[in-house]
């Protein structure tokens, strides 16, 4: 285990058993004489490693056979152009076309405002005005029949917001940007339209972009789409139409079997729900910390909290780097701290910074 903890927003902490088991074949991959980033991705061996990533991928997720998984490139944010322009063909730009946006933070608000270069927004709630620390009920929420698709942000990394629930049974495909909880618990796939995610938090490293996108929403592409990040074509490809980021999905090959080893998402859902419980639990019997987003919607993954006293925030950063705590400081958009807990983030690291924070009261704040 490492000495540090690191709890970036993004790119992440990465299993520590991973990056071991890479360096240690980081020159010479499956005894080819060359490192992973060195061979074709065309050859039979990283073909048949991609092959095994996705059924991996598959039996995590319980992905239902008529669904297309890709790997592609752009990261998360590229998605929120790239969705319309997969599925909506020549409707793009008719003046008529809707698409339904639940804006629960920043992320859900960028894909809005990004969506409307294409298609008319219909926003079906905004935690705006009450500065974002909340989701909708599940009966809080009716598609409208007539939009093309209905988006959202399952887990807010800013905000500190997730959606604990998939929305069942919608009369429109239902797209969700899971960048930040993908694999970290159990979903329904089969409830989704399109899900796609920046593989940065939760999956390996920047630079791999996974979609999960059911079939009979293939073939809407608008003629405008670079061919390399067209759903259809890349399909059809299986995701080799270009080159794709080979490194990446070599490791997030050994992301997904270190998840199987731990038991599945069953049992890394619990470990999740464990971590961050410990940390809801010391900033609501603390005096210093605070988080304002409301019980039933606090995020597992990304925990963002301010002190009572803000003058002590430099300091805070300052002794928490001094006990191998890094990369706490909130966003600068909202200010404070965040502590994002990602799957790979292990439970003693948790107990390090809860331990902090603690220490951190006693001495500074009477």
């Amino acid at each position: 285990m490492r000495e540090t903890f690191n709890f970036c927003a993004g790119p992440a902490t990465m299993p520590y058993k991973v990056l071991k088991e890479a360096q240690a074949e980081l020159l010479d991959w499956q005894k080819q004489g060359a490192s992973v980033m060195e061979v074709s991705h065309r050859s039979k061996e990283f073909v048949a490693l991609a092959k095994e990533c996705e059924a991996d991928l598959r039996e995590l997720l319980d992905i239902p056979v008529n669904y297309k998984v890709l790997f592609l490139q752009g990261g998360g944010l590229s998605q929120f152009g790239l969705v319309p322009l997969n599925l909506l063909g020549d409707r793009i730009g008719d003046g008529k076309t809707t698409v339904d946006y639940i804006e629960t933070g920043i992320w859900s608000k960028k894909a809005a405002a990004e969506g409307a270069r294409y298609a008319k927004n219909n926003i079906l709630y905004s935690g705006k005005e009450e500065g974002y620390i909340s989701v909708p009920k599940q009966n809080e929420i009716s598609p409208n029949p007539n939009s093309a698709y209905l988006h959202l942000c399952s887990n807010e990394t800013i905000n500190g917001v997730e959606f604990f629930y998939d929305i069942k049974n919608s009369p429109i495909p239902v797209v969700a940007d899971m960048s930040s909880n993908i694999l970290s618990r159990k979903i329904d796939v089969s409830q989704y339209g399109v899900i796609y995610a920046g593989a940065q938090k939760n999956i390996g490293p920047a630079g791999l972009t996974l979609v999960i996108v059911r079939e009979d929403l293939l073939g809407n592409a608008s003629p405008y789409v670079p061919d390399a990040l067209n759903y259809t074509l890349q399909a059809k490809n299986d995701s080799m139409l270009n080159t794709p980021p080979t490194f990446a999905i070599y490791l997030m090959s050994l992301v997904l079997k270190e998840l199987k080893e731990k038991g599945g998402l069953e049992e890394i859902e619990k470990l999740n729900h464990k971590k961050a419980f410990l940390l809801y639990n010391t900033i609501d019997n603390s005096r210093l910390y605070r988080n304002r987003v409301d019980v039933d919607a606090r995020s597992n993954m990304t925990i963002p909290f301010t002190l009572a006293d803000p003058t002590l925030d430099a300091l805070f950063l300052k002794e928490a780097e001094e006990n191998h705590l890094i990369n706490l400081k909130g966003h600068r958009s909202v200010g404070g701290m965040r502590a994002s807990i990602y799957n790979a983030m292990p439970i003693e690291g948790v107990i390090a910074l809860t331990n902090f924070m603690k220490d951190f009261e006693d001495r500074h704040y009477s």
